[in-house]
């Protein structure tokens, strides 16, 4: 029978995942998808868990803080009928940062299902925050210690710390408490009191130091130690051992009181049983007594929580877990319901270092584009005129040196070959040579160090041309060779950039990281897209100059073998 409940729960809640495309206010432009996959690949369960207090890690990745309020003021949390808002907590909101902390009250996840959803919404400039009375947790939840301030003020009822706190920023959820042996001192509360023959669960988060051993929780007859690395736990005069801790890790330590029965948990998994009976649990509360450390997310609760909702809690809160994934979605109207296009998304999560190295590579390749189509309409021309001018030279007899007389050398005003041909027959005229209408009138003879000086002069106006067609390149190898290297720049920025604010919102899901790294190879692929057009025009340009520069060398060597023929002394 419970199995067919399970069965029409996860069938109804399926129907309204698929069917939530109404968008519950058309006055969200985006959202965000939530998903807690509770099968083999995510974080297995075996029974439905009620009331979750889920902690949602919202960064650059899963949700538009460009779309949000500065102050988170516009978020809403709706459960996965996209009808029914969620109480919420927000404990960290930085939208310069794009990073943010909120707990929310999850009504039921089902087992072995990957349809339990919620939506994050937000995008919203004309909404009001929420009331702060929301706290995210269910009734039995007696205290939340975020341990953020150095007042160590938790959630709930407001309970603070006599001592100041240490705090490390980069905490597991926001900011922790830093241990360095003396305890964290929380004065007694008729809030924080257990009966006897009561229920208790209490966890918290601890990431030890090497070789660790004292006492990381002590409240009344209720002590969680460590000795050595060991977990232990005593409750009256019950003692129970197991599970090693991991140095410079973050463990999640449970212990839970209930019925005649103790149960420790490490990591979300139980590692002692014993026969215990609830003694009356009040007094200060002691964190941190002898031990050095980190400390984040101390919650005590008035109930026994069933190892699947400590499971599902530390895989929540932890920064290895496979429950939660994030889609981010965004819409203009109620009907709106599609998720951005790949691209889109990179482009939303480029952070400016990255922009800044795509638009120099833009930059870059609009010079390059230009250099690339005039240097090519360039060396057509040149080539063309050369070709026409070429077959007038070779087939000129008594009038060699006469080609570019009465205008007919405007027809060849492209060609480099022309220029080198003008250029020798100026030398030509210095010495009298070529100036008659009649170039067998009056004929003179050139000597062999006139010719060797025309060679000389037609050879440096060669070099000249040989400028003039290789003007730019050096445009297009900068273009080569620095493309790719500024891409790199800004996608190892861009990953740094990436793991930093990961590090700071302690979420390592894959959610968190596949859309800042590839919006960090963005830069990556502008350079290459610089580069390799660049690259292909280059080598295209190249072989026809030097065709053209060859020619040219060939023509000075037929212009003056001509010259000496025609007027070398007898």
């Amino acid at each position: 029978m419970t199995t067919m409940r399970h069965l029409l729960a996860t069938l109804s809640l399926a129907l309204l995942s698929t069917s939530a495309q109404a968008w519950w206010n058309a006055d969200w432009t985006h959202r965000s998808r939530i998903t807690l996959d509770t099968t083999a690949t995510g974080q297995p369960t075996k029974e439905a868990v009620q009331a979750l207090p889920l902690a949602l890690r919202l960064h650059s990745g899963n949700f538009d803080f460009a779309s949000v309020k500065d102050d988170g003021s516009d978020l809403r949390l709706v459960a996965g009928d996209d009808k029914t808002p969620l109480a919420f907590r927000i404990e960290r909101f930085d939208a310069i940062n794009e990073l943010a902390v909120v707990w929310v009250q999850v009504p039921t996840v089902l087992p072995g299902s990957d349809k339990n959803v919620i939506y994050a919404y937000g995008g919203n400039a004309k909404a009001v925050a929420e009331t702060a009375a929301a706290t995210g947790f269910d009734a039995p939840m007696l205290a939340a210690f975020h341990l953020g301030t150095t007042d160590g003020a938790e959630a709930i009822s407001g309970l603070k710390s006599s001592s100041p706190l240490t705090v490390e920023a980069t905490g597991l959820l926001g900011g922790a408490a830093k241990l360095s042996g003396t305890a964290l001192l929380f004065p007694a509360s008729d809030k924080l009191r257990i009966p006897a023959n009561g229920a208790l669960t209490v966890s918290l988060w601890f990431k030890p130091e090497a070789n660790p051993s004292g006492t990381v929780l002590q409240f009344g007859a209720l002590a969680l130690s460590i000795k050595d690395g060991k977990l232990s736990a005593r409750v009256g005069t019950a003692v129970l051992q197991g599970g090693m801790l991991s140095p410079g890790a973050w463990n999640h330590l449970a212990l839970t009181l209930g019925g005649g029965q103790a149960a420790l948990y490490l990591n979300g998994a139980s590692v002692a049983q014993a026969a215990a009976t609830t003694p009356l649990i009040e007094g200060e509360l002691r964190v941190g007594d002898g031990v050095q450390g980190v400390v984040d997310e101390l919650q005590i609760s008035s109930s026994v929580r069933s190892p699947d909702w400590l499971a599902l809690s530390a895989a929540s809160q932890g920064i290895a877990g496979k429950l939660v994934q994030a889609t981010l979605e965004s819409g203009d109207t109620a009907e709106a319901g599609a998720q951005h296009g790949y691209m889109a998304i990179l482009v939303k999560n480029l952070t400016t270092d990255a922009w800044a190295v795509i638009l120099i590579c833009g930059v870059m390749l609009l010079i390059a584009i230009y250099v690339m189509i005039a240097k090519t309409a360039l060396v057509l021309r040149i080539d063309k005129a050369n070709r026409g001018f070429l077959n007038r030279f070779r087939n000129a007899k008594r009038e060699l040196l006469k080609l570019g007389q009465e205008g007919q050398g405007a027809q060849h005003k492209e060609s480099s070959l022309y220029r080198l041909y003008s250029a020798g027959v100026r030398e030509l005229n210095k010495r009298d040579i070529g100036t008659h209408a009649d170039e067998h009138e009056d004929r003179k003879s050139i000597s062999g160090a006139s010719l060797n000086a025309i060679k000389a002069a037609v050879d440096a106006d060669l070099v000249r041309e040989s400028h003039k067609l290789n003007a730019q390149m050096v445009l297009l190898t900068i273009a080569i060779a620095g493309g790719p290297f500024l891409g790199l720049l800004g996608t190892v920025v861009g990953v740094m950039v990436t793991f930093a604010a990961i590090a700071a919102a302690g979420d390592v899901n894959v959610n968190a990281i596949a859309p800042g790294i590839a919006s960090a190879l963005l830069a990556t692929v502008a350079g290459l897209g610089v580069a390799i057009p660049s690259l292909f025009g280059y080598n295209y340009l190249a072989s026809r100059i030097k065709n053209i520069s060859a020619d040219m060398q060939i023509f000075v060597d037929e212009f003056i073998t001509r010259v000496a023929e025609d007027y070398s002394a007898p």
